[in-house]
This record gives structure tokens, C-alpha cells and sequence, in this order.
């Protein structure tokens, strides 16, 4: 792949189809949205507006984190309070596909169109990449950031049009081009987080407990298997509860599965083979968890299964 060929006709698309206009784009911190709002910046610097949008799905400190970052690289990042309207639109669901409706709906229709009309921007940048497109189109799953494949006119239905410089690249080839201009390893070796986020980890109603729950599991996760060198590792909140025993008493408890996998481009994925005892540090840290007295390991392969639950 010709990096520096793919960058620079990117940056002159870009600069051609906004013109003169505003541009807006939603950041999660994630390498796909990371690299679009860095081509973004290159090409129309104070043209475009980039916001980081706080669902109340992200991870334990990420919101500020990822404004920090960017910071670091000149682009400022607006963080915006979206918790409240994203915890009201999931509140009740438990179908994965209403759950990412939910999602779609209250992102792309109420807080960014509300953001769009603030900021007068008439093009959204998009980090939409071919695997996302492939999936949705297929019926797969549904990713939330897929529109116009699905014959939405986002012009009439929102009110902007979609620029999607990565939707060619698949995530190895969106890492490579991260690494060719130069972003910081944290970006560019990132694991890849759902557009839903956490929401795609509970199975179930999503609620601010369980949300709790979720991110206390992940950041354990993420922490034990940090130096594993899989592709993609996350914990899930099952909908089940099983029974337990913690102080001598019966309980009632939740149960969290943990996935970890091998990968190159998400399309297919194998199981990675952890060592038997950082699964059971894994397993004795999550079980420390309040109301969690299971924890499972993943065994299943893409296909049968995906990456996510949810």
C-alpha cells in the first residue's frame, strides 16, 4: 500500500468537496476516527470542528484522555455531555439490533444533529471502513456508522452529506497508515472499541450499574492482557445470573465472559491461547467485582461467532 499517495489524495478530496463550507467530525479515540480527524485537521485545519461526545459507553477515564492526546497534537477536541439522552434512548432494550438503533438514532438524529446545526457544518467526516460496510451489507450485523450504504440520504434525513476517506482500508491498512504519519503508538496500536462501546458488551438492558459493572470487568481485561499481543481482548455482562458463594452465603451473582483473539482485519478471528495462570488472575480479579461470582473464557472462533456480543 502507497501511504503517502493514499494521504495526500485523501487530503485533496477532502479540501475539494468541502470547499468553503464547515465540516464536523465525532471522534471516539479509536484509530479509525483518530486518522479521519487527523486527515480532517491536515486538510481543512479551522474548517473543521471535532467533538468527542460522552455517551456514558466509554471507559473509565477515556472522554478526557483522548481530548488530552490530541491535544498533544495541536487539534482540539470539544468534549460534550451526552450521557443523560443515550442512557434515556437504551433504558428498556434489550434487542441487539434496537439496542444499536437506540445508538444511531440519539448519536446521528438528536445530540450530533443538534451539533450540525450549531456549528453550520454541511459535511460530517466519517470513519467508516470496508469491513463495516461489508457486515452491515451483508446483514451481518449492523455497525452504527453505516448510512448511505443502507440507502439513507443523510443530506435529507440529518441535514449534511458523509465524507469517508477510510472506506477502502480495512483496520491493517488503517494502521499502517497511522504509522506513516507518525501518530503516537497509543492511537496507532490501539485495540479496536465498538462504535456502540459498551452498550455492545452487556447483553441485556444497558443501565448505569451494569454499565458499572462493564467497565470495572474491561479495565481489568485491559490491564492483564495489555502485553498479550492480541488483536482484540474485551469483557462482556452476560444477561444470565448463576448461583455462588461469597461469605458463606448464597448469592445470586452476574456473569462476565472475557474474549480475547487473533486477527488482522476483523473479518475473521481465532481464539487466542492465554497462559492457564493470567486466565485465572483474570478470573479471581473480575469475581472481586460487586454482584460478578462467574467469569468464563470465550473459546469461539469468527464464524461461528463475532467479536462482539451485542
Amino acid at each position: 500500500m502507497d501511504c503517502k499517495k493514499f494521504v495526500e489524495e485523501q487530503v485533496a478530496e477532502i479540501k475539494q468537496t468541502v470547499g468553503d463550507s464547515k465540516a464536523i467530525n465525532a471522534l471516539s479515540g479509536g484509530v479509525d476516527s483518530s486518522l479521519v480527524t487527523v486527515l480532517g485537521h491536515r486538510a481543512l485545519g479551522d474548517q473543521l470542528r471535532t467533538v468527542f461526545i460522552d455517551s456514558a459507553l466509554m471507559r473509565e477515564g477515556e472522554p478526557q484522555r483522548v481530548v488530552d492526546v490530541f491535544a498533544s497534537l495541536n487539534i482540539p477536541v470539544e468534549l460534550v455531555d451526552a450521557q443523560e439522552e443515550f442512557l434515556s434512548a437504551l433504558a428498556g432494550l434489550t434487542d441487539p439490533e434496537e439496542k444499536r438503533q437506540a445508538v444511531t438514532d440519539t448519536f446521528y438524529s438528536k445530540v450530533f444533529g443538534r451539533l450540525v446545526k450549531e456549528s453550520d457544518a454541511k459535511f460530517l467526516l466519517h470513519g467508516t471502513i470496508l469491513t463495516d460496510i461489508e457486515e452491515t451489507v451483508a446483514g451481518i450485523k449492523r455497525q452504527h456508522n453505516i448510512l448511505a450504504q443502507l440507502g439513507i440520504d443523510t443530506q435529507a434525513t440529518y441535514g449534511y452529506s458523509v465524507i469517508e476517506p477510510l472506506k477502502t482500508l480495512r483496520k491493517d491498512g488503517v494502521r499502517e497508515v497511522c504509522k506513516f504519519m507518525e501518530l503516537p503508538p497509543e492511537i496507532t496500536h490501539r485495540i479496536p472499541f465498538p462504535g456502540p462501546a459498551l452498550a455492545a458488551r452487556i447483553v441485556g438492558e444497558v443501565t448505569p450499574k451494569r454499565l458499572e459493572t462493564v467497565r470495572a470487568a474491561t479495565a481489568i481485561v485491559e490491564e492483564e492482557l495489555a502485553d498479550s499481543g492480541a488483536f482484540q481482548y474485551l469483557a462482556v455482562l452476560l444477561n444470565d445470573c448463576a448461583t455462588g458463594i461469597r461469605e458463606n452465603k448464597r448469592e445470586f451473582g452476574q456473569i462476565i465472559v472475557v474474549r480475547c483473539i487473533e486477527s488482522t482485519d476483523a473479518r475473521t478471528a481465532t481464539v487466542t491461547e492465554l497462559p492457564w495462570d493470567k486466565l485465572k488472575k483474570i478470573s479471581e480479579r473480575i469475581t472481586q467485582i460487586d454482584g460478578v461470582n462467574r467469569c468464563l473464557y470465550d473459546l469461539t472462533p469468527k464464524p461461528p461467532a463475532t467479536v462482539e456480543y451485542v
